[in-house]
Protein backbone atom coordinates (compact mmCIF):
# COMPACT_ATOMS: atom_id res chain seq x y z
CA UNK A 1 0.00 0.00 0.00
CA UNK A 2 3.27 2.13 1.03
CA UNK A 3 5.15 1.29 -2.23
CA UNK A 4 1.74 2.31 -4.25
CA UNK A 5 1.39 5.73 -2.71
CA UNK A 6 4.64 6.71 -3.23
CA UNK A 7 4.51 5.71 -7.10
CA UNK A 8 1.26 7.83 -6.62
CA UNK A 9 2.81 10.72 -5.31
CA UNK A 10 5.51 10.53 -7.70
CA UNK A 11 3.48 9.93 -10.63
CA UNK A 12 1.47 13.35 -9.51
CA UNK A 13 4.90 16.04 -8.72
CA UNK A 14 5.76 14.46 -12.68
CA UNK A 15 2.47 15.65 -13.86
CA UNK A 16 2.13 18.41 -12.40
CA UNK A 17 5.73 19.92 -13.44
CA UNK A 18 5.05 18.88 -17.32
CA UNK A 19 1.48 20.14 -17.03
CA UNK A 20 2.24 23.70 -15.54
CA UNK A 21 3.56 25.85 -18.01
CA UNK A 22 4.84 28.06 -16.00
CA UNK A 23 6.56 25.85 -13.28
CA UNK A 24 8.18 24.23 -15.95
CA UNK A 25 10.05 27.78 -16.99
CA UNK A 26 10.71 28.30 -13.63
CA UNK A 27 12.82 24.79 -13.14
CA UNK A 28 14.37 24.82 -16.38
CA UNK A 29 15.28 28.43 -15.73
CA UNK A 30 16.92 27.53 -12.40
CA UNK A 31 18.96 23.95 -13.84
CA UNK A 32 20.58 26.55 -16.47
CA UNK A 33 21.51 29.35 -14.37
CA UNK A 34 23.19 27.07 -11.89
CA UNK A 35 24.75 25.06 -14.37
CA UNK A 36 26.10 28.09 -15.84
CA UNK A 37 27.10 30.02 -13.08
CA UNK A 38 28.92 26.63 -12.41
CA UNK A 39 31.06 26.64 -15.43
CA UNK A 40 31.53 29.93 -16.39
CA UNK A 41 32.34 32.02 -12.82
CA UNK A 42 35.50 30.29 -12.37
CA UNK A 43 36.74 31.28 -15.43
CA UNK A 44 36.45 35.13 -14.15
CA UNK A 45 39.35 33.83 -11.38
CA UNK A 46 41.46 32.24 -13.52
CA UNK A 47 44.58 33.86 -15.17
CA UNK A 48 44.55 31.49 -18.22
CA UNK A 49 41.76 33.35 -19.40
CA UNK A 50 41.82 36.95 -17.77
CA UNK A 51 45.71 37.53 -18.62
CA UNK A 52 47.11 38.10 -21.64
CA UNK A 53 49.97 35.23 -22.58
CA UNK A 54 53.35 36.89 -23.08
CA UNK A 55 53.26 39.03 -26.09
CA UNK A 56 50.25 40.01 -26.30
CA UNK A 57 49.23 43.39 -26.52
CA UNK A 58 46.40 45.87 -27.22
CA UNK A 59 45.81 46.33 -30.58
CA UNK A 60 47.58 50.00 -31.66
CA UNK A 61 45.46 52.28 -33.81
CA UNK A 62 45.88 50.71 -36.85
CA UNK A 63 45.35 47.54 -36.19
CA UNK A 64 42.36 48.64 -33.79
CA UNK A 65 40.86 50.40 -37.05
CA UNK A 66 41.52 47.19 -39.24
CA UNK A 67 39.69 44.94 -36.81
CA UNK A 68 36.55 47.34 -37.34
CA UNK A 69 36.88 46.89 -41.07
CA UNK A 70 37.37 43.39 -40.97
CA UNK A 71 34.01 42.95 -38.88
CA UNK A 72 32.53 46.00 -41.19
CA UNK A 73 33.08 43.67 -44.24
CA UNK A 74 31.37 40.20 -42.58
CA UNK A 75 34.82 38.42 -42.61
CA UNK A 76 34.08 36.15 -39.86
CA UNK A 77 31.14 35.34 -41.72
CA UNK A 78 33.83 33.24 -43.51
CA UNK A 79 36.70 32.44 -41.33
CA UNK A 80 37.11 31.45 -37.86
CA UNK A 81 40.00 32.65 -35.50
CA UNK A 82 40.26 29.85 -33.31
CA UNK A 83 42.54 26.95 -34.14
CA UNK A 84 41.46 23.72 -31.74
CA UNK A 85 43.47 21.12 -29.95
CA UNK A 86 43.10 18.29 -32.76
CA UNK A 87 46.22 17.34 -34.61
CA UNK A 88 44.34 18.27 -38.01
CA UNK A 89 44.11 21.90 -36.75
CA UNK A 90 47.52 22.36 -35.28
CA UNK A 91 49.02 20.39 -38.00
CA UNK A 92 47.31 23.08 -40.53
CA UNK A 93 47.60 26.17 -38.60
CA UNK A 94 49.95 25.99 -35.81
CA UNK A 95 49.26 26.41 -32.29
CA UNK A 96 45.99 25.57 -30.84
CA UNK A 97 44.40 29.10 -29.64
CA UNK A 98 44.67 29.61 -25.97
CA UNK A 99 42.47 32.38 -24.40
CA UNK A 100 45.08 34.63 -22.97
CA UNK A 101 45.66 35.37 -26.50
CA UNK A 102 41.98 36.79 -26.55
CA UNK A 103 41.61 39.36 -23.67
CA UNK A 104 41.78 42.44 -25.32
CA UNK A 105 39.27 41.12 -28.19
CA UNK A 106 35.95 42.81 -27.96
CA UNK A 107 33.87 40.42 -29.17
CA UNK A 108 36.81 37.45 -29.69
CA UNK A 109 36.29 36.83 -32.97
CA UNK A 110 36.55 32.72 -32.32
CA UNK A 111 33.37 31.40 -34.79
CA UNK A 112 33.11 27.97 -36.59
CA UNK A 113 32.66 28.44 -40.15
CA UNK A 114 35.46 27.88 -42.27
CA UNK A 115 34.25 28.63 -45.90
CA UNK A 116 37.83 30.05 -45.93
CA UNK A 117 40.70 28.92 -43.93
CA UNK A 118 41.11 29.91 -40.09
CA UNK A 119 42.88 33.23 -39.49
CA UNK A 120 44.22 33.29 -35.77
CA UNK A 121 47.92 32.44 -37.27
CA UNK A 122 47.74 33.92 -40.98
CA UNK A 123 50.39 37.36 -39.23
CA UNK A 124 53.56 36.86 -40.92
CA UNK A 125 52.74 34.24 -42.76
CA UNK A 126 52.57 36.23 -46.25
CA UNK A 127 53.64 39.44 -47.13
CA UNK A 128 51.89 42.96 -47.22
CA UNK A 129 51.67 42.60 -50.79
CA UNK A 130 50.14 39.22 -51.18
CA UNK A 131 47.41 40.17 -48.64
CA UNK A 132 46.91 43.17 -51.09
CA UNK A 133 46.87 41.26 -54.45
CA UNK A 134 44.60 38.88 -51.98
CA UNK A 135 42.00 41.21 -50.89
CA UNK A 136 41.88 43.27 -54.53
CA UNK A 137 41.04 39.75 -56.35
CA UNK A 138 41.65 36.27 -54.27
CA UNK A 139 41.84 34.52 -57.51
CA UNK A 140 45.45 35.72 -58.43
CA UNK A 141 46.89 34.26 -55.59
CA UNK A 142 44.54 31.58 -54.60
CA UNK A 143 43.09 30.52 -58.29
CA UNK A 144 40.51 28.11 -56.47
CA UNK A 145 38.94 31.03 -54.45
CA UNK A 146 35.33 32.01 -54.11
CA UNK A 147 35.94 35.21 -51.44
CA UNK A 148 34.84 38.16 -53.16
CA UNK A 149 36.93 40.96 -54.08
CA UNK A 150 37.57 44.19 -52.10
CA UNK A 151 38.93 46.57 -54.03
CA UNK A 152 37.70 49.90 -52.67
CA UNK A 153 39.83 49.40 -49.09
CA UNK A 154 42.88 51.01 -50.83
CA UNK A 155 41.02 53.94 -51.83
CA UNK A 156 39.32 54.76 -48.89
CA UNK A 157 40.82 56.27 -46.17
CA UNK A 158 40.65 55.13 -42.55
CA UNK A 159 38.01 57.19 -40.72
CA UNK A 160 40.92 58.89 -38.02
CA UNK A 161 38.24 61.04 -36.03
CA UNK A 162 36.75 57.66 -34.34
CA UNK A 163 39.68 56.14 -33.12
CA UNK A 164 40.20 58.41 -29.78
CA UNK A 165 36.29 57.19 -28.79
CA UNK A 166 36.77 53.22 -29.49
CA UNK A 167 40.29 53.59 -27.66
CA UNK A 168 38.79 55.23 -24.76
CA UNK A 169 35.97 53.02 -24.81
CA UNK A 170 38.24 49.70 -24.65
CA UNK A 171 39.91 51.37 -22.24
CA UNK A 172 36.48 51.41 -20.19
CA UNK A 173 35.85 47.88 -20.17
CA UNK A 174 39.25 46.97 -19.24
CA UNK A 175 42.06 47.37 -22.34
CA UNK A 176 45.11 49.15 -20.31
CA UNK A 177 45.72 51.76 -23.37
CA UNK A 178 47.66 54.77 -21.69
CA UNK A 179 46.64 58.25 -22.12
CA UNK A 180 49.54 59.16 -24.46
CA UNK A 181 48.68 56.56 -26.91
CA UNK A 182 45.17 57.62 -27.41
CA UNK A 183 46.44 60.95 -27.91
CA UNK A 184 49.07 59.76 -30.62
CA UNK A 185 45.96 57.49 -31.62
CA UNK A 186 44.32 60.26 -34.53
CA UNK A 187 47.77 60.86 -36.00
CA UNK A 188 48.90 57.70 -36.36
CA UNK A 189 45.97 56.33 -38.43
CA UNK A 190 45.36 59.82 -40.38
CA UNK A 191 46.26 59.03 -44.20
CA UNK A 192 45.91 55.57 -44.10
CA UNK A 193 43.71 53.44 -46.45
CA UNK A 194 41.75 50.58 -45.39
CA UNK A 195 43.69 48.68 -47.23
CA UNK A 196 46.74 49.07 -45.23
CA UNK A 197 44.72 48.92 -42.27
CA UNK A 198 43.18 45.71 -42.96
CA UNK A 199 46.08 44.33 -43.69
CA UNK A 200 47.87 45.51 -40.54
CA UNK A 201 45.13 43.74 -38.35
CA UNK A 202 45.96 40.36 -40.29
CA UNK A 203 49.11 40.54 -40.00
CA UNK A 204 49.48 40.65 -36.16
CA UNK A 205 46.90 37.61 -35.97
CA UNK A 206 48.29 34.67 -33.71
CA UNK A 207 52.03 36.14 -33.94
CA UNK A 208 52.73 36.15 -29.46
CA UNK A 209 52.35 32.57 -29.52
CA UNK A 210 53.29 30.18 -32.02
Amino acid sequence: MSANNNKASSGFTHEKVETNNFLLIVLIFLVVAVGGLVEIVPLFFQKSTTEAVEGVKPYEPLRLMGRDIYLREGCYNCHSQMIRPFRAETMRYGHYSVAGEFVYDHPFQWGSKRTGPDLHRVGGRYSDEWHRIHLNNPRDVVPESNMPEYPWLEKNLVDHTVVVKRMEALRKVGVPYTDEQIAGAEEAVKGKTEMEALIAYLQGLGTALR
